[in-house]
This record gives C-alpha cells, structure tokens and sequence, in this order.
C-alpha cells in the first residue's frame, strides 16, 4: 500500500502544473459478515450497511463509510496504523497475530483538468487493495468459541469466493454474489471493469502442502476470469450537474405525489418501471414452476432408487457386520503375530549387530597378526645383521690392539730421535745467536764512529759557509759585481764538499 500511494503521488505531482487533483482514501473490514470501518473512531463499533449502485450496475455503496484526503505518504502511513490497530487479530497455534477479517484500503482519486474546448472535465479513479484472510484448519489451529466462528465465517466467504470464481471461468448464467458480502464488495474486481492482480501467499514447508497446492489452485482459476476493464471517460460539469439535477427532479415527482393523495404513491416512470420488474418476475415464477415440476419427478425417481439403494444397504451393512466381527479376531490374531513379528524382529536385528562387529573385530585381530608376523621378520633379519657388526667389531678391536702396539713402539722411538735432534738444534742455534750479536756489537760500533766523523764534518761544512757567505757579501758590497760568478764558485764548493762528505 505504501509504495502504491507513492507512485500515486509522484505521478501526480509531475502533471500538476496542467491539472487539479485529490486523493481520498478508506479503510474497511469484513469481520463476521458484518462491515466496520476502520477509520471511525475508536468507541464507534456501528456496523455499515451495504447498498447496489443504481447508477453503475456491478458496483455497491457503503453507507456512512468515511474517506479521507491524504496530500502525501506520510498521512497514509498514519492512516494505516490507525486501521491496523483496530483490526480483529488473535493469536493461534499457527500464528501469534491471525486476522480474523477481510480488509478493503480504498484509494480514490479526482482529477480536474481543462478540455481541449476549455471546458473543465473530472475523471475518477479508484485502487481496490484487498487482504483476504487465509482459509483456517480449526484442529490444527487450536480454535474454540468465538475463534471457532470467525473461522468458520472466514471459509464460508471464501468457499462462496471460490464458487464464484468457478462459475466466472465456467461461464455459468448464474453468478452467486449475494451469497456473501465478500463477493458483493469485490463484484467489479471479478469479471467486471477492472484490472484486477492476485497475489498468492504460500509455504515452502512440507506440513502446509495441502494448503499450498489449494491456494495455487486457487489462483489458477482465478487467473482464467476474463475482466472487461474501460478507461475512465472524462465527464463535464455540466454532465454531473445534469445527472444530479434529474436525481432530485425525480425523488422530488415523488415526493409530490406522496403529499397531494393518501396511500403510497409513485411517479408513472417509477410505476412502469415497476410494472415491467413484476412481469419479468412472473416470467420467471412461471419458469421456476416448471423446473419445479421437473425437479418433482426426478425426485419420485431418486426417491425409489433411494429405497432400492437402502434396501441393498440394510443387507450390505449385515454383511459388514459378520465381517467386522471376523475381520476382530483377525485383527486380534493379526496383533499377536506383529508383537512376535517385532520381537523377531528385534532379536534378529540384535544378531545382525552382534555378528557384524564380531566379523569387524576378527578383521581387526587378522590385520594386526599379519603386522606382528611382519614386524617378527624384520627383528629376525635386525638380530642377524646385529650378530655379524658384533663380531666385525671384534676383528676390528683386534687389529686395532696389533696397530696400538706397533704403533706405540715406533712412536717411542721417533720420539727419541726427535728429542735429541732438538737438544742438538738447540745448542747449533744458540751458538749461531752469540756469534750473531758479536757481529752485530761490531758493525754498530763501526758505524757509530762513521756517525760521529761525519757529524764533525757537516758543523766544519757549516762554519765554512757561514765564513764564506760573509766575505762574499762583502765583496758584493764592495764591488756590486761578479755576483754571479761568486755564486757560481760558492756552488761547485759547496758540491765539492757534499761529495767528499759522501764518500767519507
């Protein structure tokens, strides 16, 4: 319902620009045969009452049914808690919440626009959203007293819903509709105007599967109503000003003619009309009167065939009874031998577990023998290889006692030798060192008198040329010339003194 309400506006929002709108809804329940509306107020439990409607043959008025304009989801929400609320629910085995009623949410929309003359027009539409109570198993469902009644009421509106729907597909001349209230409110909704779309609700669990195939069905039936749906004409002011008008032309006719005479009085239209409805009855009491004759001797005839039929049941149910009374003690005697078929039973079932985990357990102890034969080979091969490495360690343990022994000997004597050419080494070596260090005390006293020579040499060198450079300065001060050639000189003495300082 809400996201039907949602579409409902959205679509009407984007054409408001060119048009005038208003939705109304209403929200009703069929609770015992009986209708209530959901949307009065609390305290107020009147019961509806319900009316055809002359001007639109297949369509009902519902007398005192309160409508409501809704301008967005929001209220329609508030709207349905509301009805909610007031809705017959009890708790069941089968359900904690059951409903125990058909509800009808009634969404009615207005549209004004402007005809292509500039004319102002009104379409009406209406939206039927029905939720059937589920057909209800009393045994299973735990009903008593008054849950009792409303299930029951709840099955024969549908049973009378389901016949209906089988005389729509079947095509029958009659329909029944009056025969529930259910039906008269959905009358349009099967084979009338309208679009009409059946949801089936049903249950995957294999408890409820006679309940799933009913209810699919159900719909399948309803799925072959051939429904005859017309667009909504655009009607005129001035059309349903007219219709309103002669309405009250033709209730006030009446009204005058009841005031101007005594009695009961009616408008010649309304006198002809009635006429016409009074021969058409008697037509039709004339041909009930003949199917009733008819009716009446097929009756004689079901009712001898009646008699025949309790005459052969009479004999029929004596048989039975002779045949009851053998087929006790063949149930006695049947009892007995299903106890000893079942003890049997039991005992062979203990024989056959006995005897299969005896033959598990012989499998089990042949497995494990196999392995301990195999597990006794390899420790008999293990013990032998074991013997022979024994023995090889004691050849070996004896040739290691030869090898020792030899080798002990020889070790003794390289030892010896080896002793005594180390003393003697070490003697050599020590005699080589002393020489070694008496050479070498030699050499550093050679060189240190070498050292102590050249040294005097190089501070004569020094004074020398401290000497030489002060008469040279002199000189140079003197004269100012032959300067290079003194240095020239200075040179080759100075080489001449590094040369010989060399060599010494």
């Amino acid at each position: 319902i809400p996201r039907a309400l949602a579409q409902i506006f959205d679509t009407l929002r984007e054409q408001s620009d060119s048009l005038e709108y208003s939705v109304r809804v209403s929200f009703l329940e069929l609770y015992n045969e009986e209708i209530f509306d959901l949307l009065s107020a609390n305290d107020d439990t009147s019961r509806l009452r319900l009316y055809e409607d002359a001007t639109r043959k297949g369509s009902v008025i519902i007398q005192g049914l309160e409508e409501v304009q809704v301008h967005s989801k929001s209220e329609v929400y508030n709207i349905l808690e509301k009805g909610s609320d007031k809705r017959k629910t009890a708790e069941t085995f089968m359900n904690a919440q059951s409903s125990r009623s058909h509800t009808v949410f009634t969404v009615t929309v207005h549209i004004k626009e402007a005809s292509m003359m500039g004319e102002e027009v009104l379409r009406i539409g209406k939206l039927n959203l029905v939720d059937l109570a589920g057909s209800e198993n009393v045994g299973r469902s735990g009903a008593k007293d008054a849950r009792a009644r409303e299930a029951g009421n709840i099955n024969q509106s549908l049973l009378t819903l389901g016949r209906v729907i089988s005389c729509l597909v079947e095509r029958a001349p009659h329909i029944p509709y009056r025969e529930s209230k259910l039906t008269r409110l959905l009358q349009d909704s099967l084979g009338g105007r309208t679009k009409t779309s059946i949801i089936a609700t049903v249950s995957p669990a294999t408890i409820n599967l006679e309940e799933t195939l009913s209810t699919l069905d159900y719909a399948y039936r309803a799925r072959n109503i051939t429904n005859r749906p017309e667009v909504n004409q655009m009607l005129s002011k001035r059309e349903v000003l007219k219709g309103y008008s002669d309405e009250m032309d033709r209730l006030r006719r009446e009204l005058l003619t009841c005031r101007d005479k005594n009695g009961v009085y009616l408008a010649k239209e309304n006198y002809h009309e009635m006429l016409e409805k009074i021969e058409q009855q008697q037509k039709d009491i004339t041909d009930k009167a003949q199917e009733m004759g008819a009716l009446k001797e097929e009756m004689d005839k079901k009712e001898k065939l009646f008699e025949e039929v309790e005459r052969c049941m009479i004999e029929k149910s004596r048989e039975i009874q002779k045949t009851t009374e053998k087929l006790g003690v063949q149930e006695a005697k049947l009892v007995k031998v299903r106890d000893d078929l079942k003890k049997t039973a039991r005992e062979k079932e203990e024989q056959q577990h006995l005897v299969s985990k005896h033959m598990q357990t012989e499998g089990k102890l042949g497995q494990q023998a196999r392995k301990l034969v195999i597990v006794n080979d390899e420790f008999e091969q293990d013990l032998e290889r074991l013997h022979n490495k024994l023995s090889k360690v004691k050849d070996i343990e004896g040739d290691n006692k030869d090898t020792k022994s030899d080798f002990t000997s020889s070790l003794e004597v390289m030892v010896g030798q080896m002793c005594e050419k180390v003393d003697k080494w070490g003697e050599e070596h020590e005699a080589s060192c002393n020489q070694l260090g008496g050479n070498l005390k030699d050499q550093l006293a050679e060189r240190r008198g070498q050292l102590e020579s050249l040294a005097g040499k190089v501070v004569e060198l020094i004074e020398w040329q401290k000497a030489v450079g002060m008469e040279h300065q002199q000189e140079v001060e003197m004269t100012g010339t032959d300067g290079a050639k003194v240095m020239t000189k200075v040179d080759e003495m100075v080489e001449s003194r590094a040369e010989m300082g060399v060599k010494a």
